[in-house]
């Protein structure tokens, strides 16, 4: 009874790392394209290795203390992205208020999300 239950949890906490990826994006004008906004969710110990919009593949970027280009952004759960977060997302391009973009975001595990974000007004 007690390897069935073991089991169990394991199975449980398999499906849980397992559990596909999930974002909220918006995208704020900066110069030269605008910055991803919003929070991505995967799996503990996922990676982000990638975004691609119609403009090319988006610069993965690790601002601390200066801005500096990465091949992934580490996940632990919930990554928050902005202008004032330690992890940015530049895509390049030219952007109005309320045009929808579509994106392609690359996870270490060879999983690709499909999303659409709305260009917000600039700060």
């Amino acid at each position: 009874m007690r390897c069935v239950r073991w089991a169990a949890l394991l199975l449980l906490l398999g499906a849980a790392a397992a559990r596909p990826p999930v974002a909220a994006v918006n995208l704020r004008p900066s110069f030269g394209g605008a910055v991803l906004e919003g929070h991505i969710t995967a799996g503990a110990g996922d990676e982000l290795t990638g975004v691609w919009s119609a403009g090319g593949r988006a610069r993965l970027l690790k601002c601390t203390p200066r801005c500096t280009a990465v091949q992934a952004i580490p996940l632990s759960g919930t990554l928050r992205l902005g202008t004032e977060t330690p992890y940015r997302i530049a895509v390049s391009g030219d952007f109005r208020t309320g045009q929808h973009v579509k994106l392609a975001l690359r996870f270490g595990n060879l999983r690709v999300l499909n999303i659409e974000a709305t260009v917000l007004r600039a700060q």
